[in-house]
């Protein structure tokens, strides 16, 4: 019993090895269908197709294939001779994106994308890349849960109109948080 579990424990560990270790930048949660993969390798222009005309949906799913498995990376450059200005833009953000996914748990995949971006020359690309980039540099936006409603600041209430020139009616009821 004992070395039949042993037998089939070695032959678990061999066909473990025995598979080429893919460097996947997020967890198995946030991978892509292995599925996806295959059949953007396959045809990586049917990805141009079904998002076609949306540019985030594109970047987003190029992003999701790069960041589960780099060899998604080599067939972007075949993609690239059917995408127009518009999507190269798209696919250099998405290339931005997935570099930096992979920064932190996979600085070598974050490498080869950072290169493979350089060594492509393409100026729509390059464009995309960095408006990511700077996007990502540029200071978050104050979202509606962080700003302070203007009634809830002290003299909020008191004064009113364009220049808050024009005393407020006293006896209006204060709006209540949501």
């Amino acid at each position: 019993m004992a070395s039949r579990i042993a037998a089939a424990l070695v032959v678990a560990l061999s066909a473990t090895l025995a598979t080429p270790v893919r460097a996947q930048c997020v967890d198995r949660t946030e991978r892509a269908p292995q599925a996806a993969i295959t059949a953007f390798v396959a045809d990586p222009s049917a990805l141009l197709r079904q998002t076609k005309n949306d540019r985030d949906k594109l970047s987003g799913r190029l992003a999701g294939l790069v960041v589960t498995d780099v060899a998604a990376l080599e067939p972007v450059r075949e993609m690239l001779r059917e995408a127009s200005q518009a999507d190269r833009i798209a696919i250099g953000s998405a290339l931005h994106r997935a570099e930096e996914r992979c920064v932190a748990s996979k600085p070598d995949v974050a490498r080869r994308i950072s290169e493979f971006v350089t060594k492509l020359h393409d100026g729509s690309v390059l464009k995309g890349y960095f408006a990511d980039q700077d996007a990502g540099i540029a200071p978050p936006a104050p979202s509606a849960a962080n700003a302070v409603p203007a009634a809830s600041s002290p003299a909020a209430g008191l004064m009113s109109g364009e220049w808050k020139t024009e005393l407020a009616d006293p006896f209006k009821p204060v709006p209540l948080p949501e």
